[in-house]
């Protein structure tokens, strides 16, 4: 998989500040075909996935401190 449009894109910290910019930059481009969000936060996830509607975007509840807890985000 060399080209970039293939590649999944995971963000943690996804519905803080800075990774909601991330996530808002790329969502603005055709660069990955899937971009995954990963943070501890269950309603800030709700409330961007509400606001996204985006297919492309996946949630992902997980703290990267705790390796059990992001395995689902990083297969793939």
């Amino acid at each position: 998989m060399n080209n970039i449009k293939d590649r999944i894109l995971l963000i943690t910290g996804g519905t803080g500040s800075f990774g909601k910019a991330v996530l808002n930059r790329f969502l603005q481009t055709n660069h990955f075909r899937e971009i995954r969000v990963l943070s501890i936060d269950e309603k800030k996830q709700d409330d961007l996935r509400r606001a996204l509607s985006s297919p492309k975007v996946k949630f992902y509840i997980g703290d990267v401190r705790d390796e059990r807890s992001i395995e689902s985000a990083i297969i793939g």
